[in-house]
C-alpha cells in the first residue's frame, strides 16, 4: 500500500501490442489505491488494429480508472498550473513520443501533459516500448535516460534474434518504479533481459 492515495496521470501512446499488458499493471495499482488519471494520445483515441478497437480500449481505460480521459493539448496544459498529480506514467511509450520529448516538441496531448508536468520539477516514469529503441531512437533514449526528473522502467530487447533494435519495458515492475521515482531514484538495473 505504499502508493495508496498517489495521483498518477496515465499516459497512454500507441504501442498498441502492449496496452493490454499496462492495462493489467494498473488494474493491480488501482486495487492498491492509486488513483490514475487517463491521458490519451491521438493514436490510441482514434485508431483501430487488429490488438482492439480504439473505443474499446478507451472504454476499459475509463472503467479502470474511473476517471474521464483527458485526450486533448487544451485538457492536458492545466496539469502543470494546478500541479495537481503527483507522477506521470507514460506507458507505453512509443519511440514517436520518445523522440518529441527528447527534442522538447509539444504536439500532442501525452505530449503537453508531460511538458506541464515537468514544470513542476515532478517525476515523469517512461516504460518504452519501440520497435527503434537500439537505432534511430537511440540518441534520444541515451539524452532521457540522463535527463531530470526522468525515470525508466526497466527494459530489454524484446525479440533480439528477429527484431534487434527493439525495447519493451518489464511492465510488471511499473510498481516498483513509480516507488523509486517518487523518492527521486531510478530502479536499477535498468537495462535488463527480457522475458
Amino acid at each position: 500500500m505504499e502508493l495508496a492515495g498517489v495521483k498518477v496521470g496515465l499516459a497512454v501512446t500507441g504501442s498498441h501490442c502492449t496496452l493490454a499488458t499496462v492495462f493489467k499493471e494498473v488494474e493491480k495499482l488501482v486495487a492498491e489505491g492509486v488513483e490514475f488519471y487517463p491521458i490519451v494520445s491521438d493514436n490510441v483515441a482514434g485508431t483501430d488494429t487488429r490488438f482492439g478497437l480504439a473505443n474499446e480500449w478507451l472504454a476499459q481505460l475509463r472503467e479502470i480508472t474511473g476517471k474521464p480521459i483527458i485526450a486533448s493539448i487544451s485538457d492536458a496544459e492545466p496539469i502543470g498550473p494546478k500541479s495537481w498529480l503527483d507522477l506521470i506514467l507514460v506507458a507505453p511509450c512509443t519511440g514517436n513520443t520518445l523522440a518529441k520529448l527528447a527534442n522538447g516538441i509539444t504536439d500532442g496531448t501525452v505530449l503537453m501533459a508531460v511538458k506541464a508536468h515537468l514544470r513542476n520539477q515532478k517525476p515523469v516514469v517512461i516504460a518504452i516500448s519501440t520497435n527503434d529503441g537500439l537505432g534511430m531512437n537511440a540518441k534520444n533514449l541515451g539524452l532521457l535516460l540522463n535527463t531530470k526528473n526522468i525515470y525508466f522502467v526497466p527494459f530489454g530487447q524484446d525479440a533480439p534474434e528477429t527484431k534487434q533494435q527493439s525495447l519493451v519495458a518489464h511492465m510488471d515492475r511499473i510498481k516498483d518504479t513509480l516507488i523509486q521515482a517518487l523518492r527521486g531514484k531510478q530502479l536499477q538495473p535498468v537495462l535488463v533481459e527480457h522475458k
